[in-house]
């Protein structure tokens, strides 16, 4: 199963922090947003990333193509470039990291990730920001044994930025912002 992540978007809500990289890299605990948010998803057994890169996405490139190197110790061959980790975290995680376009909305970002989902298959999809303490396995069979579309999970607090109408436990309609 793959996980979506929309981690292109410009975080203007929170400009403070965004101003010099993008809000799935703003940090919380000595780690940025969007390692807690994988961290989430891998423990529940979900592995593989497709994100959705647009603001500063070479923020985000940088940070996991230096991940390895910059946890734990090294041992360096300088005759022959070789590089030997020691210890550190070792996520055992695969992440697709597209460039979806600096103005592309929400459903272009999805669909520009076609290459790197399977073709009418299931996957979960969720903000760069959207850290929760959701059961993904369960929510996933919840949404398997309901057979529909999709499935989306909400808090029922009213939202300043936008949300959801419910009719029982269905979404009836989606307010903007």
């Amino acid at each position: 199963m793959k996980v979506v992540i929309l981690a292109g978007g410009f975080g203007t809500r929170l400009t403070e922090e965004t101003e010099n990289r993008p809000k799935p890299m703003v940090e919380v605990g000595g780690r940025p947003i969007l390692w807690h948010l994988m961290k989430h998803y891998a423990g529940h057994g979900f592995r593989e990333f497709a994100v959705a890169l647009g603001y500063k996405g070479e923020f985000i490139k940088r940070y996991f193509a230096d991940y390895a190197l910059l946890t734990g110790s090294l041992t360096i061959d300088l005759a022959t470039g070789g590089i030997e980790r020691h210890g550190g975290p070792k996520e055992d995680w695969q992440l697709h990291l597209a460039d979806t376009g600096l103005h592309t909305v929400t459903g272009g970002r999805v669909k520009r990730l076609a290459p790197y989902l399977r073709e009418g298959g299931t996957f979960m999809l969720t903000y760069g920001d959207g850290v929760s303490d959701v059961d993904l396995r369960a929510l996933l069979a919840f949404h398997r044994a309901h057979g529909k579309l999709a499935t989306v999970t909400a808090v029922r607090p009213p939202a300043r930025f936008g949300g959801l109408v419910f009719q029982g436990d269905r979404v009836a309609e989606f307010t903007e912002k």
